[in-house]
């Protein structure tokens, strides 16, 4: 977030991978339709439940404490469907599952009387230094930290999470000079 937090996702699905591949290995050296497939793929079935409580009940806690903590909430509207379809993201993106987080955060929000401004995706969030504005048009996606000429230098996650602060509070109305830290 813009204070500099990571909320250390636990990656559940990952941690079950090798649990599930095996389950999932010994259900196909069984015969379709037998007692023992039966029973074999309702064990396939109870990991992936597991998997998803985990995943449920994290989000669950996690959107809580946002919706303690902030009055208005201003998150970056993704294009999960183009992620999850790059080859070495895949996995994480449906792991963390993004979409039910916005959705939790989205109604607890509302029944709090607070607010939530989703950004559009075409932002230039991360490309933008937080302290002089300019727009970084040459950075890839495996340069971590962000180095400005004006000096900033800062972790490309935080640069970008202050940004889309920024630009949320300029769409609801309130402005903040930029000197200010949005938090």
């Amino acid at each position: 977030d813009s204070n500099g937090k990571h909320a250390g996702y636990p990656h559940y699905f990952r941690n079950s991978e090798e649990k599930l591949a095996k389950a999932q290995r010994k259900l196909s050296h069984c015969r379709k339709g037998s007692n023992r497939y039966k029973k074999q793929q309702k064990k396939v079935a109870r990991i992936h439940t597991h998997i998803a409580h985990q995943r449920k009940d994290y989000l669950h806690k996690e959107s809580r404490k946002i919706t303690n903590f902030y009055d208005i909430v201003c998150i970056e509207d993704l294009d999960l469907k183009t992620m999850s379809g790059e080859h070495h993201f895949r996995k994480s993106v449906h792991d963390n599952g993004w979409r039910m987080f916005t959705d939790f955060l989205q109604y607890k929000l509302e029944r709090e009387g607070k607010k939530l401004v989703r950004i559009d995706r075409w932002y230039p969030s991360s490309r933008t230094c937080s302290c002089c504005g300019k727009i970084k048009h040459d950075l890839k996606l495996e340069d971590r930290v962000y180095l400005c000429s004006c000096g900033n230098r800062m972790d490309r996650d935080e640069n970008a999470a202050v940004n889309i602060c920024r630009e949320g509070l300029r769409m609801s109305g309130i402005i903040l000079e930029k000197s200010e830290k949005a938090s």
